[in-house]
């Protein structure tokens, strides 16, 4: 991985000399054979026209961090398709993106894994979260689709996020570069790696891989970020040092729905990202939330996302309003505070707005590890107790709002954020990686 400082401009000649796992070295131009090195001559001539396969699980959260990159390839001439679950594919769509589906995992086991969730104290929650759904039941799934796409269209490189394992899988199968865009901190792969041992055994038997190879593989790729180096490195130096760039969406005027509540009153916006509301046991936050801060002196935006109508959350208080969906950009720059369980999306568009967070972990790893570093460096709050921590919340927004060293602390990471080398930097060295692996 690259030594460079974590704030200095990108540049080619930043990646690590240590070769991509699963492609040989070779001189300076794309490889000259497709994936599985069968020898046929590559369809294409130059490093300026590459076909990068963007590969994610069927989350917003996941995805979102991916989009910036796509779209930077995409504008500097190279071809773009995302390889994703097929109940993913509206999301895509919206994205203008052409779509590889790949299988979704058993519906039934998956809600099967999800409920036993709140009755495990967290830790070991994450490690299930981890190990089973995205070590193996998201992962095995993927793989055929994966190396399905693989065969047929040809990519150059493979851009995943770290939880989407059957595109390391299939790309180290196919010989195909491939590099890692964080959803989190850096800390997260480290992290989700002694949970993955197992899962990454079985991917690597039924990829036909050499024992060891996924989990080497993880290990070894290259990291992209747009996470800045005070809020990764709060509860430590990260393991790696990865790449850093500014994937800020571009700056939107602010836009409310109709008004609601008191005009006067500090806006809070809250959220649980785009999946809690299909996990029954979770479900309950929403009309918690709006319950316990029905007297607050604030101004409520809720937002639930597809899978809960916000007409089921009954009569409201007059100072909430609720939507499935609200563009975050256009909330942030009027908000006082944001609620939210610690989603990567969220989190980063609060981070790069200046705007102070109040963390509610609900069932993943990574919303912890957010949650932990953004009360580290005291631009938010951490709330424990999953679905029961909803009845802190005053208390935790009064704390929030009552120090202004909080907004402080937001308002300096995004300073830190917008003095980031631009996403539009990452198309060269993600060119570089495959001359590399050619």
């Amino acid at each position: 991985m690259s030594t460079r400082s974590p704030t200095s401009p990108a540049s080619p000649t930043s990646w690590s000399s240590r070769s991509t796992p699963g492609a040989p070295g070779g001189p300076d131009h794309l490889r000259a054979t497709r994936p599985g090195g069968s020898g046929t001559p590559s369809r294409r001539a130059t490093i300026r026209d590459m076909r990068v396969l963007v590969a994610s699980t069927a989350g917003a959260g996941h995805f979102g961090p991916l989009v910036p990159f796509a779209h930077a390839l995409r504008d500097a001439g190279h071809e773009v398709a995302v390889a994703a679950p097929a109940s993913f594919a509206d999301d895509v769509a919206r994205r203008e993106f052409a779509h590889h589906p790949f299988a979704d995992a058993p519906a039934e086991q998956l809600q099967a894994t999800f409920a036993r969730l709140p009755q495990l104290p967290a830790e070991e929650a994450d490690e299930v979260v981890v190990r089973e759904v995205f070590g193996r039941l998201d992962a095995q799934a993927a793989l055929p689709g994966v190396l399905a796409t693989i065969d047929r269209w040809h990519p150059d490189l493979v851009l995943r996020e770290p939880a989407e394992l059957g595109s390391l899988a299939a790309a180290e199968a196919s010989g195909v570069p491939h590099a890692t865009v964080a959803i989190g901190m850096t800390r997260v792969v480290e992290d989700m790696a002694p949970h993955l041992a197992e899962p990454f055994a079985e991917l690597d038997a039924l990829a036909g891989l050499p024992p060891g190879r996924c989990e080497k593989a993880s290990a070894a790729a290259p990291l992209l970020t747009g996470v800045p180096p005070t809020l990764d490195g709060a509860r430590g130096e990260p393991p790696v040092v990865p790449h850093r760039f500014r994937v800020e969406d571009a700056r939107v005027a602010p836009a409310l729905p109709p008004p609601w509540g008191d005009p006067e009153a500090p806006l809070v916006y809250v959220t649980f990202g785009s999946v809690t509301a299909g996990l029954g046991t979770f479900r309950a936050v929403y009309r918690r939330a709006v319950d316990v801060l029905a007297d607050a002196p604030y101004r409520l935006l809720l937002t639930t996302g597809s899978a809960l109508d916000p007409s089921d959350l009954g009569p409201l208080p007059a100072n909430a309003h609720v939507e499935r969906w609200w563009p975050q950009a256009t909330v942030m720059p009027v908000a006082a505070a944001v609620v939210g369980h610690g989603g990567f999306g969220t989190t980063m568009t609060a981070v790069v707005h200046g705007v102070p967070q109040v963390v509610l972990p609900l069932f993943s790893f990574d919303q912890f590890l957010n949650a932990d570093h953004l009360a580290a460096v005291g631009a938010g709050v951490r709330l424990d107790g999953g679905p029961d921590g909803v009845a802190g919340l005053p208390a935790a927004l009064e704390r929030l709002l009552g120090d202004p060293g909080h907004r402080a602390e937001a308002r300096d990471l995004a300073a830190e954020v917008a003095a980031l080398p631009p996403v539009t930097d990452a198309p060269a060295l993600l060119e570089e990686l495959v001359r590399r692996a050619a």
